[in-house]
């Protein structure tokens, strides 16, 4: 297991294409420069030692001193001990909607992406609960099992998408059911499913899930992404618009955020609705619910004992920049004796 101490100093790293930029311009001006003063005949025979091919190595080896010193700031560190340690929390299993109706753009840049960074602002005011994932169309799917591990969470959250499943629909008593295996103590009071959706429910039993969820313990909370007045479902190829989908009579199908589906579940398990058009909203909706839930104690496994890496890169970094200012322009006897790049062309 790894850490970045630093990671504000990877921007350091947007001056590499500058830097291989000037480098381009500088050979550029010398080669019409040099053009004017004489023929490349000439040229050849006053500098028959000037090398192309050792003056690009060189900018090769500084650009690489200059991405290992930056990450010697960065200081990367490795976990050499993994510990087991007590902590408190809640148990919270996201429930996110995968169907095709969540790629409409009623809200920007489109339902799922939108339902994505609600999850993901969620999982970054958490302190110490543990987390899971479910994707659901027509059926429910687990993404990611209960875990302490955020950074996996949010890998595993970022790669769903609405091809995931290959049969379409919604049935939010699937996710729901699912969600009932996800909690392994029966007697947990701190147990949460957090429904992201549209609200489009094909299957009509969601409520009676969720009651029946509630009676086992689990309090459902409901968060709807979309606009009321709805948006056509666009079907792309390359990130370009092609089509809308359409029904069977050719008509374009209109998709609506059905907040009453939504609320109704919430009512039958103990939750609450959320509208999920501000992020900061939601946010503090759920920190605010969370904070007021009974805590559970859990043992959980993490890295201890960081070491600081950075040593290695700056040392690499040193050694390259001092290999640069040794490495010549001109050709070297042997190399040209070898003549391994044809420059005796």
């Amino acid at each position: 297991m790894f850490q970045l101490e630093e990671k504000i100093w990877f921007w350091a790293l947007s001056s590499v294409p500058v830097i291989i930029l000037f480098f381009l311009l500088l050979q550029f001006w010398r080669y019409r420069t040099q053009k004017k003063f004489a023929d490349t005949k000439l040229l050849k025979r006053l500098s028959p030692n000037r090398s192309v091919f050792k003056s690009v190595l060189k900018i090769i080896v500084l650009i690489i001193a200059f991405v290992c010193l930056v990450i010697a700031l960065v200081n990367p560190k490795v976990g050499s001990k993994l510990e087991t340690v007590k902590r408190e929390g809640v148990d919270i299993v996201f429930a996110l909607d995968v169907s095709k109706s969540m790629l409409a753009e009623d809200i920007a840049p489109n339902r799922l992406e939108k339902s994505k960074q609600l999850v993901t602002q969620i999982i970054n005011n958490l302190a110490s609960d543990r987390v899971g994932i479910i994707a659901y169309a027509a059926k429910a799917f687990p993404q990611l099992p209960i875990t302490t591990d955020y950074a996996s969470a949010k890998m595993f959250l970022q790669s769903m998408n609405t091809d995931m499943m290959s049969s379409q629909g919604t049935a939010i008593d699937e996710a729901i059911k699912l969600a009932k295996t996800y909690f392994d103590n029966q007697e947990q009071t701190n147990r949460v499913l957090i429904i992201i959706s549209d609200g489009e429910d094909h299957s009509e039993q969601a409520a009676e899930v969720a009651e029946e969820a509630s009676e086992e313990g689990i309090r459902i909370f409901t968060i709807g992404v979309g606009d009321i007045k709805g948006g056509p479902i666009p079907e792309k190829r390359n990130g370009i618009i092609l089509n809308y989908k359409k029904d069977n009579q050719g008509e374009t199908v209109i998709t609506k955020l059905n907040e009453e589906t939504l609320k109704n579940i919430a009512t039958e398990a103990n939750g609450v609705y959320i509208n999920g058009n501000s992020t900061k909203d939601v946010v503090a909706n759920i920190r605010e619910i969370l904070n007021t839930m009974d805590k559970t104690e859990f043992e959980a496994k993490q890295f201890a004992d960081f070491k600081d890496q950075f040593q290695w890169f700056l040392g690499f970094g040193i050694f390259l920049l001092l290999l640069d200012v040794f490495l010549l322009e001109r050709k070297t006897a042997w190399l040209k004796k070898m003549n391994l790049f044809n420059e005796n062309a």
